[in-house]
């Protein structure tokens, strides 16, 4: 089975944020919260590069192993999903993610900010919910790969700087980029979440 990864080439990015603005639309994410956001590395000096950042869905979670209540599911193809049905709010997640994925909908102490929202690499959640009702999409958003479909982020990518798919694939495109271009890697992210290299 495929291992569905996201890949930023920041050597692509042009910070239009169309990416962010693709997944609000699609799952009518609330105010407040970003799934997905755009970072930029050095603003203003030699060397600066942007970045589309969300939950990288990492082989090893740390959300994962910190959520006293076990609200994320790892499913087969690797997407790490939550059920916001067994989220209380403690905000441990938040703390845990090195990439900042975990989203609350209002700012307060222990439990009272909310649940946690974050990216479902639009595959909806892992509530009970039966998959595509309109149940599943109120809570989680649209479920993009119950139809056969990419992550919206990636499909609206401009520059195809953001890659969404399997990981085997996302790989040997970005060593094509990286061996046509000459130089080093801009796959920021990609050893932290999946604990391995992109070799060109």
């Amino acid at each position: 089975m495929a291992r569905m990864k996201f890949l930023c080439d920041a050597d692509r990015c042009i910070e239009c944020n169309a990416c962010v603005t693709a997944c609000k639309n699609e799952h009518e994410v609330p105010w407040g919260i970003n799934r997905r956001r755009v970072i930029t590395l050095n603003d203003g000096k030699p060397g600066e590069r942007s970045v589309s950042m969300a939950c990288m869905h990492c082989t090893e979670a740390p959300c994962a192993a910190v959520c006293p209540t076990s609200c994320f599911l790892p499913t087969e193809d690797g997407i790490v999903l939550h059920s916001k049905d067994l989220c209380i709010g403690c905000g441990y997640c938040f703390y845990a993610c090195p990439f900042g994925a975990p989203q609350y909908p209002r700012v307060g102490n222990f439990g009272t900010r909310g649940k946690m929202d974050k990216c479902t690499y639009c595959a909806g959640g892992a509530g009970p919910e039966p998959t595509g009702s309109m149940e599943e999409y109120v809570k989680y958003g649209s479920n993009r790969l119950a139809e056969g479909k990419l992550p919206l982020c990636a499909e609206m990518c401009s520059t195809k700087s953001l890659l969404a798919g399997d990981g085997e694939m996302i790989a040997r495109i970005y060593k094509e980029r990286v061996v046509t271009r000459g130089y080093g890697s801009g796959a920021w992210g990609w050893k932290t979440a999946y604990r391995e290299d992109v070799s060109a």
